[in-house]
């Protein structure tokens, strides 16, 4: 049976535009296009679909998507296999959340003590599950695992107090940083401003800091999607690319 690019778009809730898109860049190709120009999905494009939803819901980027799957050493079960793992770490998470949530009832309730570094740390364990399953591989790989390691036992005994003034800090940062972004006439003073902010903001999970590394962190600005949509959405369009810029010339 074949379905209309309506069709596929009504049964997967993927509008026809992405279903173009993704035949453009041939991480979708239909199984036919008629002579008028309308594409036909067949059942293979059904379940391929399904596996690259798999994928973007948890946060993979097309790219990625696109060699995992043109992947000849990849079966579907060991697809499926990734997808349950990562899953189940998701659930994990929530699990997490759920756990801090119920403690923090009682508290309230006057029925546990809390402490101020257990009513944060749920969030900071899941901040660092999360920073591990996007970026994890790539920042291990680029700065070792020790370093990376060091980071993250820092961030999970960040005080309370640390923990509001590192918020406060980006808080600044991404202020700086939008007012920056819709100046016509930008300054060297305020590009090296948010260049200091930003290093303060590291310094809190950082052990130790060099410029060599606060350089190759904002190069993955730019080289990954994940980091570039993080800024642009917070500080405009551009936003990443210029912090990539005044790091690189003032860190």
């Amino acid at each position: 049976m074949l379905y209309s690019i309506k069709q596929m778009a009504q049964m997967s809730g993927v509008s026809t535009r992405t279903l173009r898109y993704y035949d453009e860049i041939h991480l979708l190709e239909p199984a036919k296009i008629n002579e008028a120009g309308y594409r036909f999905y067949s059942t293979v494009e059904v379940d391929r679909l399904q596996q690259i939803l798999f994928y973007r819901e948890l946060n993979f980027k097309l790219s990625d998507i696109q060699k995992i799957l043109a992947s000849e050493n990849q079966s579907i079960q060991s697809i499926l296999h990734t997808h349950y793992d990562a899953l189940v770490e998701k659930r994990h998470h929530i699990d997490s959340l759920i756990k801090a949530v119920e403690h923090t009832i009682a508290y309230h309730k006057g029925e546990i003590e809390m402490s101020n570094e257990e009513k944060f740390a749920a969030f900071k364990k899941k901040r660092v599950e999360e920073n591990e399953s996007m970026f994890g591989e790539e920042i291990r790989e680029k700065y070792g695992t020790e370093t990376v390691d060091e980071a993250n036992k820092s961030w999970m005994q960040m005080s309370e107090e640390s923990y509001k003034e590192m918020q406060e800090v980006e808080r600044k940062l991404i202020e700086r940083l939008k007012q920056f972004n819709q100046q016509t006439d930008q300054q060297m003073e305020d590009a090296k401003q948010i260049v200091m902010l930003h290093k303060e903001w590291l310094q809190y999970s950082w052990s130790t800091y060099s410029s060599e590394a606060h350089k190759g962190l904002a190069e993955m600005y730019i080289a990954d999607e994940r980091f570039t949509q993080y800024y642009d959405e917070k500080a405009g369009v551009g936003a990443a690319r210029l912090l990539r810029d005044s790091i690189l010339a003032y860190a």
